[in-house]
């Protein structure tokens, strides 16, 4: 048994999604949570940016004696995984192949759509992945509106649903039979997605493959917690009143306390 916490980062507040689904399929595991509010958003960066940042958020991390870390955003999932699996002797889980996994366990008819970011779905990653897996036939789509509204608690505004509708008719017309919301703040409109698409569509929710990824591994590996009750910290980069307003909305809960922290060269 390992009690140290798992490490999760993102460039801001949507990987607090993969928090809530950790704590709810683990909840004796502790999260230590890093949002990198200060540079954010990452899609708009460079790879090579986005690899320093992530090695610095994982160096964040593992100075907190993590036991494993959560790469909780898409864009640094499609690029940094090598090279912090290269730095970092703990397992490192993404959150890009769980979703494809679970989108080609549940597709009936081979067809998938996914939807990110510009910056997710100009990577590939998600493309490649479902092809690898046997996936037929990938339909991309970027939908970078719904972060905002997101942000905004507009979760099941009549706007949204509009904008929701307008980026997956496409899909559904290439006659996909299962969606991947391919950016961790999507899973908060499950039900939005849900009202438009019908039942003829599964929706596939990277931050619970992602949290179920990560109960497999500490299992395997012999490093999960067994009783008790974990707790959730959290740590950015700037901003850290807006942060926690926005994460007790992600979280249905209170959170008491974010810490702003330093990383990177101007980190003391």
């Amino acid at each position: 048994m390992n009690l140290s916490p798992i490490g999760v980062f993102d460039s801001g507040v949507g990987g607090l999604t993969v928090v809530r689904a950790l704590n709810r399929l683990l909840p004796s595991e502790s999260v230590l949570y890093f949002g990198d509010t200060a540079r954010l958003p990452y899609g708009s960066k460079s790879p090579d940016t986005v690899i320093r940042f992530s090695i610095e958020d994982a160096a964040f991390l593992t100075g907190k004696n993590v036991k494993m870390v959560v790469v909780a955003c898409n864009t640094a999932s499609s690029v940094s995984l090598p090279a912090l699996r290269e730095k970092l002797d703990i397992p490192v889980v993404g959150v890009i192949l769980p979703g494809a996994e679970m989108a080609s366990a549940k597709t009936v008819n081979g067809r998938v759509g996914v939807i990110g970011t510009h910056g997710t779905i100009a990577s590939g990653a998600y493309q490649r992945a479902l092809f690898e897996l046997g996936v037929k036939a990938v339909s991309a789509q970027p939908s970078p509106l719904l972060v905002p509204l997101v942000e905004e608690g507009w979760l099941d505004h009549p706007i949204t649903e509009a904008i929701i509708r307008e980026y997956t008719t496409p899909l559904v017309l290439e006659g996909i039979d299962t969606l991947v919301l391919g950016c961790t703040h999507y899973p908060l409109l499950k039900t939005l997605f849900t009202k438009v698409l019908g039942e003829g569509v599964t929706l596939v929710d990277s931050a619970e493959a992602t949290a179920l990824k990560v109960s497999e591994i500490i299992g395997e590996s012999g490093i999960a917690r067994t009783g008790g009750r974990g707790s959730n910290s959290f740590y950015v980069s700037d901003i850290p009143l807006k942060f926690q307003e926005i994460a007790q909305r992600f979280l249905g809960r209170a959170v008491s306390l974010v810490t702003q922290i330093q990383v990177g060269e101007h980190a003391g």
